[in-house]
Order: C-alpha cells, then structure tokens, then sequence
C-alpha cells in the first residue's frame, strides 16, 4: 500500500548494494494516468521531486538519490500515461508500419525498452513498481517485467515482495493474513517472490517467520524483518543484521567486489541519533494538512537536508510545521517564533497563505532569527523588504495580484503564452540552472566551503557539450564562480526593481544571466543579518547525508549558535 516504505526499501538496497561494489541505478513505476507527479497536489500525493535534467517526478526518487549519492535522470520514473502517449505518438507517426496496435505487445514492449533505456551502463537497475498487489493498474507491469525475465533469463531477475503485517490494538497480535493475501495476488500474475521484507512496528519474530515461509514456500531466511525506526537511515543497517546484501547478490549468482564498509555512514547516523545538542525550526508553509492528518511528506526533501546538514554539526533538529494560513487568522501567534532558533520558507504556489509567510519573514528579519527561504520564500522575502524597508505598501507578486502598482514578483516572459493556453504541466523553469555567484558574498563562501564550486564546475563543462541543454547555462564569463541548482517555478524577481531593493541594503549574491541579457536573481542575503539568506532555486533536490545542501548546512550553523 501507498507509504509502506517500497521506495525507502529500494534506495536501502541499492545502498547497500554500492557497498559490495556494485553499479547500481533505480527506476520508479508510477501506475497513475498522470504524465507527471508536476500537476499533482502536494496534499494528494506528496513532495514533487525536480531531477537534474528537468523532470518532475515521484518522490521516491528523491530517496533514491539520497541514499545512492547520485543524480537520477527523469527517465528512471515511468508512468502508465507516459507509456500510452509513446505508444499512441509512435503510431501516429507510422512507426508501428500498419500493425495493429494492441495491450499486448505493444504496451509491454514499450515498459521494457523503458527500463532497459534506464538500466543501460549499471550491473544492477532496482524497478520499484507503485501501488498496492491487486490494483488493476500494475497489471502491465507485471507482465512486463514477467516477460523480461523470459527474454534476460530468470537467473538475471529477483522479485522483491515489500508487505505489511498490522498488530490491531484491541488484540496485540501481528498478523499474517494481509502477506498471505499480497503472496497469493502476486502468484496470479505468475510472479513468486524471492524475498519478502516485511514491514511492522516491531521487529518480525520467528513464529511469523516460519508461517510466512510455510505459505509463501519460501525459505525463513529469505523474510526479511523491517520494522519501523527513528531514522530512515539506519533502515539499509538494520537489513545488513541478516545479510539481505550478501543474499541478494548469491541469489543473482554475483560474486561481491568489495567489503562494505559503513564507518561514516555510522558516524553519521550517531549524529542524527544521538546529537551534542538539538535546536528548533519552525517551517512555516502552506501544504501541513489534509483533513484532520499532518502531512510531512508535502516538505519530505526539506526535512532532510535539515537533518542531513544537522549531521554535519552533531545537533539534533526539531521541526515544527506551523500552517501560515494560521499565522493569517491570530497575529498574536507570531510571537511563539521567538522560541525557535530559526525559521523556514518552503515552496510552494497560489495566493493561501502568503501573509501569514510574510509575516514569519518580517519577524525573522527584524528580531535577528535566522532565516532560509527557498523559492516561493525568496520571492515572499523579496515582497516583505520592499513593502516594509523600500516604503512600496502595496508591492507584491503578480501570482497574487496581477495588476499590483509594484510588481516585484512577476512572471517569466516567455511562459505567458504557455500560461494563457492553460498548459501547466511543465511550464516552468525546471532542472538544473546555472547561478553566478557574487563575490564577497556568504552565498559563495558557503559553497566554497562545502567544495560545492569544483563539483558543479565539472557538470557545466558537461552541460556546454550538449547542445540541448546549454539553455541552462545561459550566458557565462570565464573566472566567473558558478553553482548548478534546481528549479520548479514560474515567477521571478522583476529586474526593474533590483537596484531600489539593493539601494535599501537586500543583496542580490547570484544570478543567472539568459541569453537575451537579462539577469535572472538566484540568491538573496542581508549582510548585517545572524542569517537571512533565501534562493530562488531548490537546493534540498541536492543534499544527501554525506553531503549536505550549502545553504542548509549555513541556516544550521546560524541557528546552532543563536541557541
């Protein structure tokens, strides 16, 4: 079922299966119609992950590349819509020479060549397919990848069965049932799993065990326990206690390449667990419930890369996810920000909500709590000091206020047409874009700190051999210092008013310059400030536990040392 951990249990894999010296990549398989997770509400379905190359995809990919420490192209996510529109376009174009077009082959063929595109160059392509056994959605998929084994041969493919076993509270007993019911529904496509990792809140004992292993005929040792725990990154540890990595790879008849070796991944994880100290963040967004339920997943990157950036410094982080719509309704409530040691702007779209964040803004600016704002929070940041420092009353954002007298906050000029034609679907600048970073500025002695400018240095020499993606560079000066970071939005800064925001003391500390000239604000900061810094881009998309976003690691230091 939806949030039962499969894509968490498939960058565990992966993970551990890098650690055997393994070449490893993950495809995700989302059986929604959807082309894309771009038109998708945050509430319905969760974080919308912005790959490298522009995709905007499931958020399991974002664990994937967590976990691996590597970027992942938009083509690891496949969709059923994606799959009829390249079936529908090829025969349209004739390419099927006459034939006719049917569910099988052609659908089958299609996800196969899909995943064998993705899986190209890697020893090992882990293939997570969504939803729940039974759907009649996955149906595809499951012949799909049932037919690949018949083609690659079976001893070149393993099933891995992710199941539930509920302990209801009126009888405290962890039941069986549900597997058994997931084992049999899975047979009926002729798939039987290999393993089974079964997921509970307590660790899998070995009555349950020896009564999976009865049903499912298979061998106790291959039911693995994944119970639940404090931090996802002690998940692909807890399967090392009984040797899923050296399983797995016996089972493919692989002989490993090198000895795992987890010291700093440990190290790490002692951090998070086990901090010198803990500090509180206040996340003030929009997307925090859907009904009577919180929803955490809608910031899922950004909590990480709090904590991954946390690790870093040995603190532990507490975060609370404060509704701004709140902060709209009561102003007294805007004073319990003083009991945070810093404060958060998240992405996000549409009118709800937005003074509650510009209030949150002001307080931080104006009491010396340190502050990040990430896209939409750049561009709240930017109306707040223009209203309350530049004396524009009634700046704002045209998304809001479209014939605001000061639009600060304006719209991309060359998605209007996209925009009035109602296609949504990715009419933004998305992927990776290239900033010019300012000198003297903390932006950049941020990313020097974290080696950040050698890393991206290498990326855009790659991205300016490739034609079809220089658009991301835009226009570039030698001994220039330049970062790559993703984006997801429409609206930018309107440049006619960076001079009066600059002339009032806000620092533009990077840009992105089109090819047209037009210099496009990436990063903003207020020098005199413990930390207010914001970015037009998404830099969560970019941390990983091993290496934390930069600005991230910045917004926690700062706020380390407020406390």
């Amino acid at each position: 079922m939806s949030g039962v951990g499969k894509g968490l249990a498939t960058a565990s894999i992966g993970k551990i299966l890098q650690q055997y010296g393994f070449k490893t990549t993950a495809v995700k398989i989302d059986p929604y119609i959807n082309y894309d997770a771009g038109t998708l509400r945050p509430t319905e379905h969760g974080e919308v992950w912005v790959t490298e190359d522009g995709g905007e995809i499931d958020q399991d990919l974002g664990n994937y590349e967590r976990f691996l420490n590597m970027e992942i192209s938009k083509r690891n996510n496949i969709t059923t819509g994606q799959i009829y529109k390249a079936v529908i376009d090829k025969e349209r174009k004739g390419e099927y020479l006459g034939e006719t077009v049917q569910f099988i082959p052609h659908i089958p063929n299609e996800i196969k060549r899909r995943i064998k595109e993705s899986a190209r160059g890697y020893d090992v392509a882990l293939v997570e397919i969504g939803g729940t056994i039974g759907d009649y959605e996955n149906i595809p998929f499951l012949f799909a990848l049932k037919s690949m084994e018949r083609e690659i041969g079976e001893e070149n493919v393993m099933y891995i069965l992710i199941t539930y076993l509920p302990v209801p509270g009126h009888i405290e007993e962890m039941k069986t049932k549900p597997t058994q019911q997931a084992i049999k529904m899975l047979s009926e496509n002729g798939i039987f799993p290999d393993f089974i990792l079964c997921r509970a809140r307590a660790p899998l004992d070995r009555v349950r065990k020896k009564k999976i292993e009865t049903y499912a005929n298979i061998d106790a040792e291959h039911v693995i326990s994944a119970p639940d725990v404090d931090t996802l990154y002690s998940v692909p540890l807890n399967f090392e206690k009984e040797r899923l990595g050296q399983k797995i790879i016996t089972k493919l008849k692989l002989q490993a390449r090198k000895k795992p070796n987890w010291r700093r991944w440990r190290e790490l994880l002692q951090h998070v667990e086990h901090p010198t100290k803990r500090i509180t963040i206040a996340m003030v967004g929009k997307y925090v419930d859907i009904g009577d339920y919180k929803l955490a997943d809608s910031y899922i990157s950004i909590n990480q890369a709090l904590e991954h950036a946390a690790a870093a410094h040995n603190v532990g982080i507490d975060i609370s996810w404060i509704d701004s719509k709140e902060l709209e309704k009561d102003r007294r409530k805007i004073e319990k920000l003083k009991n945070y040691h810093g404060i958060l702007i998240p992405g996000g779209f549409g009118a709800t909500g937005v003074r509650g964040k510009m209030r949150a803004i002001q307080y931080a600016r104006e009491e010396g709590i340190p502050f990040l704002g990430l896209c939409y929070g750049l561009q709240w940041a930017v109306v707040e000091f223009a209203r309350n420092v530049c004396g524009y009353k009634e700046a704002n954002s045209t998304e809001v206020d479209p014939k605001t007298k000061y639009p600060v906050i304006d719209i991309i000029p060359t998605q209007r047409e996209i925009i009035a034609d109602r296609r949504y679907g990715a009419s933004m600048r998305l992927g990776a874009y290239a900033a010019t970073l300012r000198k003297g500025t903390r932006i950049l002695d941020l990313y020097k700190r974290s080696n950040r400018l050698k890393e991206d240095m290498v990326k855009i020499a790659q991205l300016e051999r490739d034609p079809g993606e220089r658009f991301r560079l835009g226009v570039l000066h030698r001994g220039e210092k330049v970062v790559l970071e993703r984006h997801r939005h429409r609206y930018e800064v309107a440049p006619q008013f960076v001079d009066v925001l600059e002339g009032n003391g806000l620092i533009f500390s990077g840009y992105h310059q089109c090819e047209d000239g037009t210099k496009l604000m990436e990063f903003l900061e207020l020098p005199a400030h413990p930390y207010f810094v914001a970015t037009q881009a998404h830099p969560e998309f970019k941390s990983r536990l091993e290496r934390p976003a930069p600005l991230f690691t910045g917004f926690v230091e700062a706020a380390a040392s407020a406390g």
